[in-house]
């Protein structure tokens, strides 16, 4: 049986990987109109849909969105709503690589050609997409357990840093009177996203429990996660110097030096602890959009069953690939722009998953009386 821990973890790493996919800069474009209302309203929406997106699918123990959808709609819906959400999970992998990529060619190695580093994450991801569900679930464990150390040092080096000006925080607390920004809010709800996995990974957990525990686990790690996102960078770099920065994280970790450390610049500690952490976020992603996408194609006879469906696998991750490819162009503001537009499309697609799971409940239970 699969430990109810790793339901936590799919949340964690969506908290923590919101700082590569635009959420402190989207909710540091609000700070003068209404982000600091918008963030308890997403702490509470997020954990509240959270928890019923997991109440629901309880009651199918062990099937994906795929069974379910197959088992419940009529047949001519499910494929069209299989691609619009597997090409939904293939954006959000999509855009934290195009953003790493990004990063490591603007703080790391500036004379590194973009389509090495891209090739070079493509081979890693594209390996791991194909490993079992579980498996994955081990990987994104041991990656929690070496990159969440190094994040929480590096946030703490940062608040106790005589650089942080608390008289920059305490200004954007008085901003927080102000109707609640809708954008910041839609951005803000993605730290809460990693429970939409869940699509897929529901076929490992047959008994999955939630105590109220797990309900304050995720609110407090939310709420505490996107307050540093958004105040951090705002202490490093003022109320106002802070909107030149698209990469606000990795600019704020570019501006703290260790003195008692092998390594002076705390950007490589930073980068280091979210490479891996990106990358299993890319994995995942990619994995949940690609199974996603396999429901469309026939069951393979047992003979062929292998082969046919590499082929498959192939031809999925090779869509992938070439949408990486393609947008590799994009510069940082079109690509801050592209994940925006994610953001605010994404919730509207998780509320309607949401939907569509409560209905086929209904027929669930309609059939079985």
């Amino acid at each position: 049986m699969t430990q109810n821990r790793y339901y936590i973890w799919l949340i964690l790493m969506n908290s923590l990987i919101n700082i590569i996919i635009f959420v402190p800069r989207e909710l540091i474009d609000g700070r003068f109109t209404g982000t600091q209302a918008a963030i308890p309203l997403a702490v509470l929406s997020g954990t509240l849909i959270t928890f019923m997106f997991t109440a629901v699918i309880r009651k199918f123990p062990g099937k994906g969105v795929p069974e379910i959808f197959a088992a419940s709609l009529p047949k001519f819906t499910v494929p069209p709503l299989l691609v619009i959400f597997g090409l939904l999970w293939c954006t959000a992998g999509l855009i934290t690589l195009l953003s790493f990529v990004d990063i490591t060619l603007r703080f790391i190695s500036p004379d590194t050609r973009p389509l090495i580093v891209l090739l070079s994450f493509l081979v890693v991801v594209c390996f791991s997409v194909r490993m079992e569900p579980l498996s994955l679930l081990y990987g994104l464990e041991m990656m929690l357990a070496i990159s969440l150390p190094l994040i929480v040092y590096a946030t703490f080096k940062a608040v106790v840093n005589p650089a942080f000006s608390w008289d920059a925080v305490l200004q954007t607390f008085t901003y927080s009177l102000h109707t609640p920004n809708w954008n910041s809010f839609l951005a803000a709800t993605f730290s809460f996203s990693g429970y939409i996995n869940m699509a897929i990974f529901n076929r490992l957990f047959h008994q999955l429990k939630l105590k109220p525990l797990h309900i304050v686990i995720v609110a407090v790690q939310g709420f505490i996660i996107l307050l540093l996102s958004f105040l951090v960078p705002i202490g490093y770099f003022g109320t106002i110097g802070v909107g030149k920065h698209i990469y606000t994280w990795f600019s704020t970790a570019d501006s703290i030096r260790i003195e008692t450390f092998l390594i002076e610049r705390m950007l490589f500690i930073f980068y280091m602890a979210y490479l891996p952490l990106s990358l299993v976020s890319v994995v995942i992603h990619w994995h949940v959009g690609k199974e996603l996408l396999l429901a469309l194609f026939p069951v393979p006879k047992k003979r062929k069953s292998s082969s046919v469906r590499l082929w498959q696998e192939g031809f999925i991750l090779a869509a992938f690939c070439a949408a990486a490819f393609s947008l590799m162009h994009l510069d940082q503001y079109e690509l801050n722009q592209f994940g925006v537009i994610f953001l605010d499309v994404r919730w509207y697609g998780e509320v309607a998953l949401l939907l569509l799971l409560l209905y086929c409940y209904a027929v669930k239970r309609r059939r079985a009386l």
